[in-house]
């Protein structure tokens, strides 16, 4: 799901190598007074709250303009509102210890430490507590989504078995039982792909079918047959699948190099089979996804609709 889940981006990381040269220059929020802006049934946000955030929607390279960032921080904040309130009603807030790990990633990810994080905030005007809020609503409203709005989401099968079948090349129609014909590159050995690519092909050529792929084998150092077993062509890399559907029962796959050696796949059975389940399982995720951000959405606009929104 592409939940919008909040994180400092990268210009926030090259922001915090030149931030110290700025230590001083940007307005402080020390002292100043907080005046309520907006009301969302009746919770205040302030003017603070609403200068914090636009000044962290900068550091992020959001906005156009400071009157689009300030717009954009009171939009924020109000879903932001509307999201812990539905949360604190389904019991879905979630523990300190939770935002303070997520916001320990961020720093992470910014390859600093969360000390380190509140000072670059703080050194640009930003109170910490705003991304720490922020980060708050975000997973408050993750929980909801999933204990709540996932019920909304329904997938139809045969929508899903018409998208896959759109999807499905001809190579892809095909069922094999397969081997594997592995030349295995021992770990610091210092034997060079090219050599065990030549052994390959040799064997390659000498290669009568799956049922003497062991004994063949043997006339080599360090070469192994796998029995992968039953493997449809959509489980399988395109290139792979191309190659497989244009050989015949007892052919072999042009060696290609892999993490511990040289492999060829051999062909010990092929039949025509449109199996569509490993197509469609991914499919089903992917729609899955886009369906609960569109539900989501609609939860939190119903959400606004009934809600007493008040600026002042």
């Amino acid at each position: 799901m592409k939940l919008y889940t909040p994180t400092i981006r990268n210009f926030f990381v090259l922001l915090f190598f030149t931030v110290a040269a700025l230590a001083g220059m940007n307005a402080s929020v020390v002292g100043q007074s907080a005046t309520i802006k907006i009301t969302v049934n009746e919770a205040p946000i302030t003017n603070l709250q609403i200068s914090n955030r636009a000044k962290l929607l900068q550091l992020e390279g959001r906005g156009g303009s400071n009157s689009a960032r300030t717009q954009m921080a009171r939009e924020e904040l109000i879903n932001e509102a509307l999201q812990i309130q539905e949360a604190t009603a389904l019991n879905q807030i979630p523990g300190e210890n939770e935002v303070l790990s997520a916001y320990a990633n961020i720093a992470q990810n910014m390859r600093i430490s969360s000390d380190n994080l509140n000072r670059v905030l703080r050194e640009n005007g930003v109170n910490p507590d705003t991304l720490k809020n922020r980060l708050r609503a975000s997973i408050a409203w993750r929980n909801v989504v999933r204990s709540t709005v996932a019920a909304r989401v329904q997938i139809s099968d045969v929508e899903l078995e018409a998208r896959a079948a759109a999807q499905v090349s001809e190579a892809d129609g095909f069922d094999y039982i397969l081997k594997e014909i592995l030349f295995i590159i021992p770990a610091g050995s210092g034997i060079s792909n090219s050599r065990r690519t030549a052994e390959a092909n040799r064997y390659r050529r000498a290669f009568k079918g799956c049922d003497a792929a062991v004994e063949l084998s043997l006339s080599y150092k360090d070469a192994a047959v796998i029995d992968l077993g039953r493997r449809h062509a959509t489980q399988l890399p395109d290139a792979i699948s191309s190659q497989l559907a244009r050989l015949d029962v007892g052919g072999i796959t042009s060696p290609r190099v892999v993490e511990n050696g040289v492999s060829m796949l051999a062909i010990c059975s092929k039949n025509v089979a449109q199996d569509l389940s490993f197509v469609t399982s991914e499919l089903r995720q992917e729609v899955g996804t886009d369906l609960l951000q569109v539900e989501a959405d609609k939860y939190l606009d119903e959400l606004r609709d009934k809600a007493s929104i008040v600026n002042r």
